[in-house]
């Protein structure tokens, strides 16, 4: 008997992993909430199932892709019982701690928990720029190898099952606002009339070059040496910033992306941390905890 792969959520990444699965020769069972999005895949020889308890039925492997933790939760509790004994690869994007979670609850219930961090696009799924990382059950994600592989570079990060999401969350936290910091400057250059896609042509490679530096920063923080040469002094990022704030609100930008930043310097500068390293910043952030 031919064992299949069911995928629950059919979503762009949904499809898209199911689909790479497909492609690979996999036996597999899709359901969406939204019934005609697992159309074109039946239409290639995937097996449609109504309902969710149709399409676990058997000993599989069940991938889920849903819209957050909620609908997880929603989706699988009431059929708990039927995966019992078997490995679920949660792909939802979800924060450490609902991952933490979800995995007590499976684990409650005998269900052998896998969770992912997807780090890639729906377009790149299956090929060299795609990357997922996973936590929890080691079994889980030495058993199932093979069809994590088809997906892109697979990482295991350890028996803690919120592992995967805090790299995820804590990656993306740095996309995110590199990004607003672009639409920032391309809203400066925008005032006087420069068009985004010009600005962009200059503004990328100098991103990328900055980005050499963060191996420094980053074996600044773990030395915890912030005294150290050739780094840039915060009473020195106070004043660059101060400045690039100036003139943004100068070309009538708002400088509300900046202030957060600027906030946390001339913090550092109050308890005297002046000549310290702009990276000493790190001590701050993670003081929060």
């Amino acid at each position: 008997m031919t064992v299949s792969t069911t995928f629950l959520g059919l979503g762009a990444m949904g499809s898209a992993l199911a689909t790479t699965a497909l492609d690979a020769g996999h036996r597999i069972v899709c359901w969406n909430r939204t019934a005609h999005r697992a159309q074109s895949l039946g239409e290639r020889g995937a097996v449609l199932a109504d309902s969710v308890e149709q399409a676990i039925v058997g000993t599989g492997t069940v991938v889920v892709c849903l819209f957050d933790v909620t609908s997880v939760r929603e989706v699988l509790e009431p059929v708990a019982t039927g995966l019992s004994g078997r490995t679920v690869i949660n792909l939802t994007t979800t924060t450490p701690d609902q991952s933490r979670d979800l995995a007590r609850w499976a684990g409650d219930r005998g269900i052998d928990l896998l969770d992912g961090a997807i780090m890639a696009v729906p377009e790149t799924i299956g090929g060299p720029g795609s990357a997922i990382f996973y936590s929890g059950s080691a079994e889980g994600f030495a058993q199932h190898r093979q069809l994590l592989d088809l997906w892109g570079e697979s990482s295991y990060l350890g028996p803690d099952a919120g592992m995967a999401a805090l790299y995820d969350t804590a990656m993306l936290a740095g996309m995110y606002a590199m990004f607003a910091g672009f639409l920032h400057g391309a809203a400066m250059v925008g005032s006087e009339g420069v068009p985004a896609g010009e600005f962009v042509r200059r503004q990328a490679p100098f991103l990328a070059a900055m980005t050499e530096q963060l191996a420094d920063y980053a074996a600044t923080i773990d030395e915890q040496d912030y005294l150290g040469p050739d780094q840039q002094s915060l009473r020195f990022t106070e004043t660059a910033l101060s400045t690039v704030m100036q003139a943004s609100t100068g070309q009538g930008v708002t400088d509300e992306v900046l202030k957060p930043v600027h906030d946390l310097v001339r913090r550092q500068l109050a308890a005297g941390f002046g000549e310290h390293g702009t990276a000493r910043m790190f001590e701050e952030l993670r003081s929060a905890r």
